[in-house]
């Protein structure tokens, strides 16, 4: 197999790598910092760098070199640290993010951006520390990186002139353990191998250091499988015989190997135990590791996910089938207790499957104390930034998504809501803001919110800029609606453009992702106290609450979140608009109706608008009208994609399988009622036979 079988690992690695140094960097105190935390920046840093040199990626190598060098002379007390010095180190991170990026991509590297930030830590060196930074040298092979300034002097010298290490694989199986030979050999020439599973040993000759070996092997082994000793020059010239049957003497690179082989045996037995010293402790502490946590692809996952979505609908439609059997099923009590059973069994499963897809909103909110530092900095605003429920989890890809609408909640809070630190202290309030990023379980659905302590919404202003852009608004609306304002296309309170906010793009982009995922936006404010913006989304989208209706023989599924109420619609309240609309009266609301046999030419359905359950719905902020014929009842269902199995159907947001085996569709609010207006747009809907139950004049 070739070395780029490893670039997924490594990927993900370095990306965990850069995000746990923006998280050190955030918390590091430049009055007083953690040593623990330095050195967890810059081994951080090291190990990218190792990783970048191995495959090659080197604009990515050089700038963590580089990088490396200033955070070596930081935790060494040499450097001393400040605010502005911590953001060029962030910057330098995000430079490195950046890079990671175009190469996952297979492009190259921005050239400009690279040497700014070279540049600039070379100046920050010169300035602060009185000296330029080394830099690394080009190489033939871009896995021989020259080590960090951190290494030892006689490190250095062993990296640039060939030595012999015995490099021991622990507790590593067939597959890796080959995979990591074939590493091995593009770092130098093997001399010997030999070995079983428990403990397989490499005889390395080359100039990489032992520090190097160990940054690569660790991206696909854990610290502890790995043991890496110096070998004396006789055992090397014994071990390099029966590879090389042709005779050669040693001498001449045993004087290069000799001055070297003392300061890397050292620096190894510091960092690792020999082989000959308690070579039964790192077996258990791999079995720790291995039962801890492994690395799957998220398709594998979600295979599983399908499987027992299927073995789900199966178990409904046994259950179908037992009950119509009705009293022959009745007698048979062991076919019962079975079926109960199996039920239980498939739920309990489904449930620990789904789990596997659910991660912890801290991969969320880790990235938010950067977004507060960043935009609290331009605004100069202080915000002291809490978050709560961590913990709490979320689907996978869910939480991928919430990610952008929840960063531009957590801006407009900052730009919007908390006021400037004078203003703050004129109003008796604390100079430093509160913005507070919560997440919490509620039923079945996830409840994330942002709050903040400042000025909150002023209802007179919203309502009077709602006019001004020609918005339909009346002082009788609810505090609620009137805040929904707020994500209406365009809309803006802000007095200037800023690079924050103010152009009025965004919020209505926010509110539509959201509602793409199955959510919803709430929002409570008190002015002069704070504004707290509520959003409620499902926990997964593979399984969905949904009640079930029917029209006709035909059986829908509407997403429960969506409905609000069902009612008999009387013949007064119902009326007809131009161009064939109806809307009902509902508590003073006017809302659009959507009659769901004619949208969807369901035959045999009830025609009679009086003889119908009206649903009240809402999707996109608007409230509908559906007309249907019976309402069957709630239930849970396995979400399946139409258009992976079909094509997309308007309308229709998915399918699902019920239990007696039958299809029933997934419908889509906002989708339905634009084809309900195609329709009646291209005159298909212009001979409606119930039309004489609506009153003629349009509602005042």
């Amino acid at each position: 197999m070739d070395i780029a079988d490893f670039f997924d690992t490594f990927f993900e690695e370095a990306e965990e790598l850069l995000a746990d140094m923006e998280q050190h960097l955030l918390e590091l105190d430049v009055d007083d910092p953690d040593s623990e935390q330095l050195n967890a920046i810059f081994r951080a840093a090291h190990s990218i760098k190792g990783g970048a040199g191995t495959f090659g990626f080197s604009v990515l190598q050089k700038t963590t070199h580089i990088f490396e060098n200033l955070l070596d002379h930081a935790r060494k007390g040499e450097l001393t640290l400040r605010a502005d010095l911590v953001d060029t180190f962030l910057e330098a991170k995000d430079i490195m993010h950046e890079q990671l990026d175009a190469y996952r991509n297979e492009e190259e590297p921005n050239q400009e951006a690279y040497e700014r930030i070279c540049q600039t830590l070379q100046q920050i060196a010169l300035e602060e520390i009185g000296k330029t930074l080394d830099t690394p040298a080009e190489a033939p092979a871009p896995q021989k990186s020259a080590p960090a300034e951190d290494d030892k002097e006689a490190s250095a010298a062993a990296s640039s002139s060939e030595h012999t290490l015995k490099v021991a694989l622990l507790n590593v199986g067939d597959k890796d353990r080959g995979l990591l030979v074939e590493e091995l050999e593009q770092l130098g020439d093997i001399q010997s191998q030999s070995g079983d599973e428990k403990r397989y040993e490499v005889t390395l000759k080359g100039g990489v250091s032992a520090d190097d070996i160990e940054a690569v092997m660790c991206f696909i082994i854990e610290p502890e499988q790995i043991e890496i000793t110096t070998v004396a020059v006789e055992e090397a010239a014994s071990a390099a015989e029966p590879a090389t049957p042709v005779p050669s003497t040693p001498a001449e690179p045993s004087a290069s190997e000799e001055k070297p082989a003392a300061p890397v045996a050292e620096k190894a037995h510091a960092s690792k135990s020999p082989a000959s010293s308690k070579p039964g402790k790192a077996a258990p502490k791999k079995a720790a590791a291995e039962s801890s946590s492994i690395r799957v692809s998220v398709d594998k996952v979600d295979q599983i996910i399908n499987l027992v979505g299927e073995l789900i609908i199966t178990q409904s439609m046994l259950d179908q089938t037992v009950s119509d059997l009705g009293d022959q099923s009745v007698g048979n009590s062991s076919l019962q207790n079975g079926m109960s059973l199996l039920q239980r069994n498939a739920r309990d499963l489904q449930e620990a499957v789904m789990s596997i897809r659910m991660i912890p909103m801290e991969f969320v909110f880790s990235r938010f104390p950067r977004v507060v530092r960043d935009t609290a900095g331009k605004l100069g605003k202080e915000i002291e930034l809490i978050t709560e429920g961590k913990s709490t989890e979320l689907d996978k890809s869910l939480v991928e998504r919430i990610t952008d609408p929840l960063t531009h909640l957590v801006r407009n809070s900052l730009d919007h809501g908390v006021e400037m630190p004078d203003e703050r202290e004129a109003l008796g309030k604390p100079r430093t803001g509160k913005l507070v990023l919560s997440a919490r379980h509620q039923g079945g659905n996830i409840l994330i919110e942002v709050r903040d302590d400042g000025a909150g919404m002023d209802r007179e202003r919203l309502l009077a800029k709602a006019r001004e852009n020609g918005l339909n608004v009346s002082d009788t609306m609810s505090d609620e609606d009137v805040f929904q304002l707020i994500f209406a296309p365009g809309f803006s309170t802000a007095k200037e453009v800023t690079d924050v906010s103010g152009r009025g793009v965004g919020m209505d982009v926010v509110k539509r992702n959201i509602q793409g995922m199955g959510g919803r936006v709430e929002i409570q404010s008190k002015k002069g106290e704070g504004t707290n913006t509520r959003i409620v989304l499902p926990l997964t989208l593979a399984i969905l609450d949904g009640m079930s209706i029917k029209v006709g023989k035909e059986t829908f599924i509407l997403p429960l979140s969506t409905v609000l109420e069902s009612l008999q619609p009387a013949k007064g309240d119902m009326y007809a608009m131009a161009g064939d609309d109806v809307v009902l009266k509902v508590r003073d609301e006017y809302l659009p109706v959507i009659a769901i046999h004619e949208v969807l030419d369901v035959e045999n359905a009830i025609t009679d608008p009086t003889k119908s359950i009206a649903v009240i719905v809402q999707g996109e902020g608007r409230r509908y009208a559906m007309l249907v014929d019976e309402l069957i009842g709630q239930q849970q269902v396995v979400v399946k994609n139409l258009e992976d199995n079909y094509r997309k159907v308007p309308g229709v947001s998915a399918a699902t399988i019920l239990g007696d085996g039958s299809v029933a569709l997934i419908l889509d609010i906002t989708g339905l009622h634009r084809l309900s207006r195609a329709k009646k747009e291209a005159g298909k809907a212009a001979n409606q036979p119930y039309l004489s139950y609506y009153k003629e004049a349009e509602p005042s």
